[in-house]
């Protein structure tokens, strides 16, 4: 019998569908009487913020909330654009210029963050995401519900990268227990999104805030592993019915930022390259498999192989309904997915080698 092999498959993708069921949803349509501050840095997104500023101006079920905008050395007008969307409705802060030993977003955030001084709840917000007019206050909600530190309720995704981008959440949720992770003290378990961050200003403040990473190419783990550190909890939570993001417009786009931070995701180059072995074998390594075995007549090795394929793909099919993706078809697609981001984890590895890796016209 060789009808056990499917076990690792079978095993990852019930993962999976126990993490869909148990993950956290921000609430629609709650009241929330904290003193608020919503933190928005910005660096040359004049050509993309005005939705998600309209968006923000729009919020309802807040009662004391206030909206920081930070304009760090953009060169494109961006400044000027928030003031033409919002005017004083806004609190618009010119960032100082960037110190040694930190990277643009995590100065930016700091800046604003020590401008809401004043503030019970922070919600960090990038200009690609578009809140809903209840997302404010349902992730609030969210977080006290959930009694953690820091929330991270994750933003439906948009745009370029239909391949590619719904792999963070299907990584997630297939590979990570969501649940054991908002429990255990450990740093080393952690995950979030810097798309859009909710915290408690005191515990973000016990945990360092965003000086603590300072230097950090991925700052939304960074911080919650600060969080952990300090003694705080965190968890995730699927955003998609409150929020869309937008993150890139084209695959080179994409390319470039993934390539700024894939080669931090993994601490070392082997652990990189036991990561994408591990997924080409399991998820790309099957439809080649059963072809092979079919042409060599074979057929419960085929059988086999193509179900090992398909019980990935239904993995796919969970993660994408339990998070606002294409349930259909672009899961049949996971091999080539697999395929494309490892080639995004070699050239993330080999600019970085070259020293060629930069963001929004900063080195990294």
């Amino acid at each position: 019998m060789i009808w056990p092999a499917l076990l690792p498959w079978v095993a990852l993708t019930g993962h999976t569908l126990v993490n869909a069921l148990l993950l956290r949803r921000v609430p629609r349509a709650t009241e929330v009487t904290e003193r608020v501050a919503v933190l928005l840095p910005l660096r040359d997104e004049a050509a993309r913020v005005t939705p998600c500023l309209k968006a923000l101006l729009g919020q309802r079920g807040v009662s004391r909330m206030e909206i920081y905008v930070l304009d760090d050395g953009s060169t494109d007008g961006t400044a000027e654009v928030v003031t033409s969307v919002a005017g004083s409705r806004v609190r618009l802060l010119t960032g100082a210029p960037l110190p040694a030993g930190w990277l643009g977003k995590p100065h930016a955030c700091a800046q604003l963050a020590a401008a809401a001084r004043d503030s019970d709840v922070l919600v960090f917000v990038d200009a690609d995401v578009v809140l809903a007019p209840d997302a404010v206050a349902g992730a609030v909600t969210a977080l006290r519900s959930a009694g953690v530190t820091l929330l991270s309720p994750y933003p439906r995704i948009v745009g370029a990268g239909r391949l590619v981008q719904p792999l963070l959440q299907w990584s997630w949720l297939t590979f990570l227990p969501v649940r054991v992770m908002e429990r255990s003290p450990r740093p080393s378990l952690a995950a979030a999104g810097g798309q859009w961050l909710v915290t408690d200003r005191a515990g973000y403040e016990r945990a360092g805030g965003h000086a603590a990473v300072r230097d950090d190419v991925l700052e939304d783990i960074g911080l919650a592993r600060a969080v952990k550190r300090a003694g705080g909890r965190i968890a995730l939570a699927d955003g998609s019915r409150t929020a869309v993001c937008r993150m890139y417009d084209t695959w080179g786009e994409l390319a470039d930022g993934y390539g700024k931070s894939l080669w931090a995701s993994f601490g070392s180059p082997f652990g990189a390259a036991s990561v994408v072995v591990l997924l080409l074998v399991l998820y790309a390594l099957p439809p080649v498999a059963a072809a092979v075995f079919a042409a060599a007549g074979w057929a419960s090795g085929a059988a086999v192989a193509l179900t090992a394929y398909l019980i990935g793909v239904l993995g796919r099919v969970i993660a994408a309904a339990a998070t606002g993706g294409r349930t259909w078809p672009d899961p049949l697609a996971q091999p080539l997915s697999i395929v494309l981001f490892a080639g995004l984890v070699v050239r993330s590895f080999a600019r970085r080698r070259r020293g060629q890796l930069s963001w929004r016209g900063r080195a990294v």
